[in-house]
């Protein structure tokens, strides 16, 4: 499950490097946390969620194949730290 996300978006990012999939399995559930780029989280979300939830329904039907539920969250991506200004 954790390959299939990776694939599709690392398809979809501007910068592959910094997509990172986190997977959790419980009994018959797996959580995938994803965490892309600042600048590629417009790209994941889509308009009105559209992209995000074409994903999710991929994961969907890959998971009913494997008789298990998935879970899909997008972490807030973190901004680098600015330096306070110095006087």
């Amino acid at each position: 499950m954790k390959d299939l996300l990776n694939f599709i978006v690392t398809s979809l990012v501007t910068k592959p490097a910094a997509v990172l999939v986190d997977e959790q399995k419980e009994e018959g559930n797996i959580n995938l946390m994803l965490t892309v780029d600042p600048i590629d989280m417009g790209i994941i979300i889509g308009k009105g969620g559209q992209t995000i939830r074409a994903i999710r329904k991929l994961l969907t039907v890959r998971a009913i194949a494997e008789n298990i539920r998935v879970n899909l969250q997008l972490s807030e991506p973190v901004e680098p730290a600015t330096p306070a200004p110095s006087e």
